[in-house]
Protein backbone atom coordinates (compact mmCIF):
# COMPACT_ATOMS: atom_id res chain seq x y z
CA UNK A 1 0.00 0.00 0.00
CA UNK A 2 1.28 3.46 -0.91
CA UNK A 3 1.66 6.04 1.82
CA UNK A 4 -1.16 8.56 1.45
CA UNK A 5 -0.21 12.21 1.87
CA UNK A 6 -2.61 15.12 2.38
CA UNK A 7 -1.03 18.24 0.88
CA UNK A 8 -2.57 21.65 1.62
CA UNK A 9 -1.10 24.46 -0.47
CA UNK A 10 -2.99 27.52 -1.76
CA UNK A 11 -0.41 28.32 -4.46
CA UNK A 12 -1.93 26.17 -7.21
CA UNK A 13 1.21 25.93 -9.33
CA UNK A 14 3.46 25.06 -6.40
CA UNK A 15 0.87 22.61 -5.10
CA UNK A 16 0.77 20.71 -8.38
CA UNK A 17 4.57 20.67 -8.63
CA UNK A 18 4.97 19.27 -5.10
CA UNK A 19 2.17 16.74 -5.67
CA UNK A 20 3.73 15.54 -8.95
CA UNK A 21 7.16 15.22 -7.34
CA UNK A 22 5.76 13.21 -4.43
CA UNK A 23 3.78 10.99 -6.79
CA UNK A 24 6.98 10.29 -8.74
CA UNK A 25 8.46 9.05 -5.45
CA UNK A 26 5.64 6.52 -5.12
CA UNK A 27 3.28 8.38 -2.78
CA UNK A 28 -0.46 8.82 -3.19
CA UNK A 29 -1.18 12.55 -2.88
CA UNK A 30 -4.40 14.48 -2.31
CA UNK A 31 -4.07 18.23 -2.90
CA UNK A 32 -6.28 20.73 -1.08
CA UNK A 33 -6.13 24.42 -2.02
CA UNK A 34 -7.11 25.85 1.37
CA UNK A 35 -7.37 24.77 5.00
CA UNK A 36 -11.13 24.35 4.90
CA UNK A 37 -10.93 21.90 2.00
CA UNK A 38 -8.04 20.08 3.71
CA UNK A 39 -9.99 19.26 6.89
CA UNK A 40 -12.85 17.93 4.76
CA UNK A 41 -10.47 15.79 2.72
CA UNK A 42 -8.91 14.48 5.92
CA UNK A 43 -12.28 13.19 7.08
CA UNK A 44 -13.05 11.59 3.73
CA UNK A 45 -10.00 9.34 3.50
CA UNK A 46 -7.26 7.63 5.49
CA UNK A 47 -3.93 9.48 5.36
CA UNK A 48 -0.51 8.59 6.74
CA UNK A 49 1.11 12.05 6.68
CA UNK A 50 0.11 15.71 6.25
CA UNK A 51 2.08 18.48 4.53
CA UNK A 52 0.57 21.92 5.22
CA UNK A 53 1.43 25.38 3.98
CA UNK A 54 1.09 27.85 6.85
CA UNK A 55 -0.38 30.91 5.11
CA UNK A 56 -3.66 29.79 3.53
CA UNK A 57 -7.14 31.31 3.09
CA UNK A 58 -10.21 30.22 5.11
CA UNK A 59 -8.08 28.27 7.60
CA UNK A 60 -4.32 28.72 8.08
CA UNK A 61 -1.95 25.79 8.52
CA UNK A 62 -1.62 26.18 12.29
CA UNK A 63 -5.41 26.24 12.81
CA UNK A 64 -5.72 23.28 10.45
CA UNK A 65 -3.15 21.31 12.46
CA UNK A 66 -5.01 22.05 15.71
CA UNK A 67 -8.24 20.72 14.15
CA UNK A 68 -6.44 17.62 12.85
CA UNK A 69 -4.98 16.95 16.30
CA UNK A 70 -8.50 16.86 17.77
CA UNK A 71 -9.26 13.99 15.39
CA UNK A 72 -5.88 12.22 15.16
CA UNK A 73 -3.12 12.72 17.74
CA UNK A 74 -0.50 10.62 15.95
CA UNK A 75 -0.45 11.44 12.22
CA UNK A 76 2.79 13.26 11.29
CA UNK A 77 2.37 16.91 10.23
CA UNK A 78 5.03 18.79 8.27
CA UNK A 79 4.71 22.56 7.80
CA UNK A 80 5.86 24.44 4.70
CA UNK A 81 6.28 28.17 5.20
CA UNK A 82 8.04 31.29 3.96
CA UNK A 83 8.47 32.33 7.60
CA UNK A 84 11.75 31.51 9.29
CA UNK A 85 11.27 33.33 12.60
CA UNK A 86 11.83 31.23 15.71
CA UNK A 87 8.47 32.24 17.20
CA UNK A 88 6.68 30.98 14.07
CA UNK A 89 8.43 27.63 14.37
CA UNK A 90 7.50 27.45 18.05
CA UNK A 91 3.85 28.17 17.20
CA UNK A 92 3.95 25.44 14.57
CA UNK A 93 5.17 22.83 17.04
CA UNK A 94 2.68 24.01 19.66
CA UNK A 95 -0.09 23.60 17.06
CA UNK A 96 0.83 19.93 16.72
CA UNK A 97 3.43 19.97 13.96
CA UNK A 98 6.24 17.41 13.85
CA UNK A 99 8.60 19.13 11.42
CA UNK A 100 9.11 22.45 9.65
CA UNK A 101 10.56 23.32 6.23
CA UNK A 102 11.18 26.90 5.13
CA UNK A 103 10.46 27.99 1.54
CA UNK A 104 12.17 27.89 -0.86
CA UNK A 105 13.25 24.33 -0.17
CA UNK A 106 15.03 21.58 -2.03
CA UNK A 107 12.66 18.74 -2.95
CA UNK A 108 15.23 16.13 -1.95
CA UNK A 109 15.18 17.55 1.59
CA UNK A 110 11.36 17.45 1.63
CA UNK A 111 11.43 13.83 0.51
CA UNK A 112 13.98 12.87 3.18
CA UNK A 113 11.94 14.55 5.91
CA UNK A 114 8.79 12.76 4.78
CA UNK A 115 10.59 9.41 4.81
CA UNK A 116 11.92 10.16 8.30
CA UNK A 117 8.45 11.02 9.63
CA UNK A 118 6.90 7.90 8.09
CA UNK A 119 9.68 5.78 9.58
CA UNK A 120 9.01 7.35 12.98
CA UNK A 121 5.39 6.16 12.92
CA UNK A 122 6.50 2.78 11.49
CA UNK A 123 4.47 3.01 8.30
CA UNK A 124 4.23 -0.37 6.58
CA UNK A 125 3.42 -0.68 2.89
CA UNK A 126 1.74 -4.04 3.43
CA UNK A 127 -0.63 -2.68 6.09
CA UNK A 128 -4.22 -3.46 5.03
CA UNK A 129 -6.56 -0.52 4.57
CA UNK A 130 -9.75 -0.79 6.62
CA UNK A 131 -12.84 0.26 4.67
CA UNK A 132 -15.48 -1.84 6.46
CA UNK A 133 -16.33 -0.97 10.08
CA UNK A 134 -18.39 -3.35 12.22
CA UNK A 135 -21.08 -1.51 14.19
CA UNK A 136 -23.07 -4.11 16.12
CA UNK A 137 -25.23 -5.92 13.56
CA UNK A 138 -24.25 -3.40 10.88
CA UNK A 139 -21.28 -3.16 8.54
CA UNK A 140 -20.37 0.39 7.49
CA UNK A 141 -18.64 0.50 4.09
CA UNK A 142 -16.82 3.85 4.31
CA UNK A 143 -15.62 3.71 0.72
CA UNK A 144 -19.00 3.09 -0.93
CA UNK A 145 -21.18 4.92 1.63
CA UNK A 146 -23.23 1.81 2.46
CA UNK A 147 -24.68 0.63 5.75
CA UNK A 148 -25.50 -3.08 5.65
CA UNK A 149 -27.75 -4.90 8.14
CA UNK A 150 -28.77 -8.59 7.86
CA UNK A 151 -32.26 -7.40 6.88
CA UNK A 152 -31.44 -4.50 4.55
CA UNK A 153 -28.82 -2.29 2.93
CA UNK A 154 -28.91 1.50 3.15
CA UNK A 155 -27.05 3.81 0.76
CA UNK A 156 -25.88 6.89 2.65
CA UNK A 157 -25.38 10.36 1.26
CA UNK A 158 -21.82 11.66 1.27
CA UNK A 159 -22.49 13.94 4.27
CA UNK A 160 -24.19 11.11 6.23
CA UNK A 161 -21.21 8.83 5.57
CA UNK A 162 -18.71 11.53 6.55
CA UNK A 163 -20.50 12.24 9.83
CA UNK A 164 -20.77 8.55 10.69
CA UNK A 165 -17.09 8.04 9.84
CA UNK A 166 -16.18 10.90 12.17
CA UNK A 167 -18.26 9.42 14.98
CA UNK A 168 -16.63 6.02 14.39
CA UNK A 169 -13.18 7.55 14.89
CA UNK A 170 -14.33 8.50 18.38
CA UNK A 171 -16.35 5.34 19.06
CA UNK A 172 -17.43 5.24 22.73
CA UNK A 173 -15.87 8.67 23.23
CA UNK A 174 -17.38 12.15 23.27
CA UNK A 175 -16.74 14.15 20.09
CA UNK A 176 -17.50 17.87 20.01
CA UNK A 177 -19.88 19.44 17.53
CA UNK A 178 -17.03 21.69 16.37
CA UNK A 179 -14.87 18.71 15.41
CA UNK A 180 -17.67 17.12 13.37
CA UNK A 181 -18.59 20.38 11.61
CA UNK A 182 -14.97 21.16 10.74
CA UNK A 183 -14.32 17.61 9.58
CA UNK A 184 -17.39 17.46 7.32
CA UNK A 185 -18.03 21.08 6.25
CA UNK A 186 -14.61 22.61 6.88
CA UNK A 187 -16.14 25.33 9.07
CA UNK A 188 -18.67 25.84 11.84
CA UNK A 189 -21.64 28.18 12.22
CA UNK A 190 -25.26 28.16 13.43
CA UNK A 191 -26.80 26.97 10.15
CA UNK A 192 -24.27 24.16 9.71
CA UNK A 193 -25.04 23.14 13.30
CA UNK A 194 -28.73 22.85 12.49
CA UNK A 195 -27.93 20.75 9.40
CA UNK A 196 -25.73 18.51 11.55
CA UNK A 197 -28.64 17.87 13.94
CA UNK A 198 -30.84 16.81 11.01
CA UNK A 199 -28.19 14.35 9.77
CA UNK A 200 -27.69 12.93 13.28
CA UNK A 201 -31.44 12.28 13.51
CA UNK A 202 -31.32 10.40 10.20
CA UNK A 203 -28.33 8.30 11.29
CA UNK A 204 -30.13 7.35 14.51
CA UNK A 205 -33.05 6.10 12.41
CA UNK A 206 -30.77 4.06 10.14
CA UNK A 207 -29.08 2.44 13.17
CA UNK A 208 -32.30 1.82 15.11
CA UNK A 209 -32.47 -1.88 14.19
CA UNK A 210 -29.74 -2.61 16.73
CA UNK A 211 -30.55 -1.51 20.29
CA UNK A 212 -26.89 -1.86 21.33
CA UNK A 213 -25.98 1.18 19.20
CA UNK A 214 -26.78 4.71 20.30
CA UNK A 215 -25.76 8.19 19.20
CA UNK A 216 -26.15 10.17 22.41
CA UNK A 217 -26.36 13.94 22.73
CA UNK A 218 -23.83 15.24 25.25
CA UNK A 219 -25.36 18.55 26.30
CA UNK A 220 -23.21 21.56 25.52
CA UNK A 221 -20.44 19.44 23.98
CA UNK A 222 -21.45 17.14 21.14
CA UNK A 223 -22.16 13.47 20.53
CA UNK A 224 -21.11 9.97 21.54
CA UNK A 225 -21.45 6.87 19.37
CA UNK A 226 -21.97 4.14 21.97
CA UNK A 227 -21.74 0.40 21.35
CA UNK A 228 -22.82 -1.75 24.28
Amino acid sequence: MKAKILLAEDDTNLGFVIADQLKSEGYSVTLALDGSEAIQRFNQDKFHLCVFDVMMPKKDGFSLARDIRKIDKDIPILFLTAKSMTEDKVEGFQAGGDDYLTKPFDFQELNLRIKSLLKRVKFKTDEPEITNIQLGAYVFDTENYKLTHPNFEKSLTKKEAQILACLCKFKNQVVSREIVMNAVWGQEDYFIGRSLDVFITKLRKYLSEDASIQISNIHGIGFKLELN
